[in-house]
């Protein structure tokens, strides 16, 4: 069985995408580069990717308006921003748009790699083979296909989304606090961190408004409790 991890580099320097590409080829990956989003796109399909990487300042196609468009395709690869912008908004701006993790440049090729094998391992996981299912009101949870279902309509959720349903199902009523969720979904818990939780949090409050009696509430300076 070939476990190499298959992985899609966006970017537009060069130098810096050909010295990934190298070093990480020599750890258990298998890299297909391209140079802005537009070639990103096109490169998607003939990689099948496990994991997409990909800088956010490109000519042509920005990271934002290649992971806004890959998003309309599959909601399941994980993606890892790649980028020296580095304030709140461009943060909180990534996972908007359906990023799972933000790396500063200049970064180490060490946590590069820490960062991607965490990714492609939860979403491995996450596929696993499993029958959870969780009733939320009129909604049912399907876990291991990180779908929401109310009978109708059929939602599918990011590996992130299903994480932090999850972990409120598990303890419905109750308050989970925000420490708790950062550091099993995301590995830990900076200011940073935090803020994309909520983001997670805002999305699925909008998911989950079919039904006026599930809430996510905010309990204040601690976590959110799920109501259903």
């Amino acid at each position: 069985m070939d476990d190499r991890i298959r992985m899609l580099l966006v970017e537009d320097e060069r130098t810096l995408a050909d010295i990934i590409a190298d070093t990480l080829g020599e750890k258990e990956f298998d890299v297909t580069v391209a140079y802005d989003g537009i070639e990103g796109l096109r490169r998607f399909n003939e990689a099948r990717p496990d994991v997409v990487v990909t800088d956010i300042m490109m000519p042509g196609m920005d990271g934002f308006s290649f992971v806004d468009a890959l998003r309309r395709r599959t909601a399941d690869i994980p993606v890892l921003f790649l980028s020296a912008r580095s304030s709140a908004e461009d943060v909180v701006r990534g996972f908007e748009t359906g990023g799972n993790d933000y790396l500063r440049k200049p970064f180490a090729m060490s946590e590069l790699v820490v960062r991607v094998k965490a990714l492609v391992g939860r979403t491995r996981t996450a596929h696993a083979p499993s029958e959870v299912h969780y009733r939320i009101g009129r909604f049912d949870f399907d876990v291991s296909r990180q779908r929401l279902s109310d009978g109708v309509r059929t939602q599918e959720l990011s590996a992130r989304e299903a994480g932090v349903l999850e972990m409120l199902c598990e303890r419905m009523g109750e308050v989970v606090p925000s420490q708790r969720i950062l550091q099993r979904i995301w590995g830990d818990d900076t200011f940073f961190n935090a803020r994309s939780l909520h983001v997670f949090i805002t999305r699925l409050r909008r998911l989950l408004s079919a039904d006026p009696s599930v809430r996510i509430v905010n309990a204040r300076g601690v976590g959110y409790r799920l109501h259903g």
